[in-house]
């Protein structure tokens, strides 16, 4: 009889897609081992898979005369091969048909549960494979379980289990069980000796692989995404460039009527994205990442990569943004750190430079005014203590005495 392993081991095979010729090579692993156990060695065996499954043993043995077997593992007599077919003779080869019941039912669960052991082991390996080459790619999935840390998805495609921890969700996404999800595979971790797939909404690849979906140039290598920068849920901002000088980069990402990017800005929860050209010009490329703003002058440090911005003062709130997201993915997007300064008109001569108050007012506490874009007494009175307090990272008490500063200069000069 043969040994049909396909009924006890069809959960392998339909659930995990090992290949045939690993599968094969892990049975005849696990026969082979069978055989040694039993016999002491395995030189003399043919462990032969067929392709419905059918795994069948032989026991392959040179014929001699009767009395003259020197090696019962290599060679049988003439009397025993006769037992197993009439037909032979001496100096033929004698195969002989092993069956399950001819090892004993430990033996044979012992190996039922080597091969699970075995397979799973290949299982793990190869999902960590698959998806290790899958590492910024696209994944859709259904939400499977809602965990306090984390949410558990089931790849579309291939069934296997993701996960997406909650510090990688962006704010305003709220999942129930069933909901589909899309993500960026971020990496592959092993807990446990167990590989887990780890899905981003957050991670700037995301966004790069969403716009390569609805961006047929970015597909094509027409344009290139030099550079993203992104706070989830909130704003992004990309960089890109075009070879061809007959396309412009900013213009097919957008689509007509903004008709590519609102898609991506629906999947991300209403993400603001801003898409600048790239440019070597430091310079043309500080003033474009501070969009929509207009800056009047801009003057690079280099040395300590600073640049000190020059905005009219209708546009410093446009360049901070709100919360100050605008002026801080400006930075990483171009690498500097962003000064911005007011220009004074004729009623804004009688103001007063923050620096002036150095005496009263501790160095971080200027600096923390001044990278929300307040430079002077006035750019800081001029503002509510509620909008200074969201603004910056200052303690409520910190900004009453700063204001109570301020406001002490201008009674004087009155």
């Amino acid at each position: 009889m043969s040994l049909n392993l396909v009924d006890t081991f069809s959960e392998f095979k339909n659930m995990k897609n090992i290949d045939r010729p690993t599968m094969v090579r892990v049975l005849e692993d696990v026969f082979r081992t069978l055989i040694k156990k039993k016999f002491g060695s395995d030189e003399n065996f043919d462990v032969i898979v067929n392709t419905n499954g059918d795994i069948e043993l032989w026991r392959v043995r040179a014929i001699v005369s009767d009395g003259e077997v020197t090696d019962e593992q290599a060679e049988v007599s003439i009397s025993e091969a006769y037992a197993i077919d009439e037909d032979y003779e001496i100096g033929e080869e004698c195969y002989e048909q092993l069956h399950l019941v001819d090892f004993g039912r430990r033996s044979v669960m012992a190996a039922r549960q080597t091969l699970i052991s075995r397979i799973m082991e290949l299982e793990k390996d190869e999902i960590h494979k698959r998806y290790s080459e899958r590492v910024g790619d696209i994944v859709v999935g259904e939400v499977h379980q809602i965990l306090k840390r984390e949410i558990l998805v089931m790849d579309d495609a291939t069934g296997n289990e993701l996960v997406l921890p909650r510090n990688e969700m962006i704010r305003a996404d709220f999942l129930r069980k069933g909901d589909m999800i899309k993500g960026v595979i971020k990496e592959v971790e092993m807990r446990n000796n167990n590989p887990v797939v780890v899905m981003s909404r957050t991670h700037p690849n995301f966004l790069a692989k969403l716009m390569e979906q609805e961006v047929p140039e970015i597909e094509d290598g027409l344009i290139t995404i030099k550079k993203i920068v992104r706070i989830p849920g909130e704003r992004a901002k990309v960089a890109v460039e075009s070879y061809d000088d007959r396309i412009d980069p900013v213009g097919a990402c957008v689509g007509m009527k903004g008709s590519r990017i609102h898609g991506i800005v629906r999947e991300l929860k209403n993400e603001n994205i801003d898409i600048v050209n790239y440019t070597n010009n430091n310079i043309l490329f500080i003033q474009r990442a501070l969009t929509p703003a207009k800056v009047t002058s801009i003057d690079l440090d280099d040395e300590t990569m600073r640049a000190a911005v020059s905005l009219d003062s209708d546009q410093v709130s446009l360049a901070i943004g709100k919360g100050g997201t605008n002026i801080k993915l400006a930075s990483k997007l171009t690498g500097y750190e962003i000064d911005v300064f007011r220009n004074q008109d004729v009623n804004e001569i009688d103001d007063v430079d923050l620096d002036e108050f150095i005496d009263e007012i501790e160095d971080w506490i200027i600096d923390a005014l001044k990278s929300i874009g307040c430079d002077s007494a006035k750019s800081v009175l001029d503002l509510s203590k509620e909008e200074l307090l969201r603004r910056t990272d200052l303690e409520e008490e910190t900004i009453d005495e700063v204001r109570r500063v301020l406001e002490a200069e201008f009674d004087e000069d009155k």
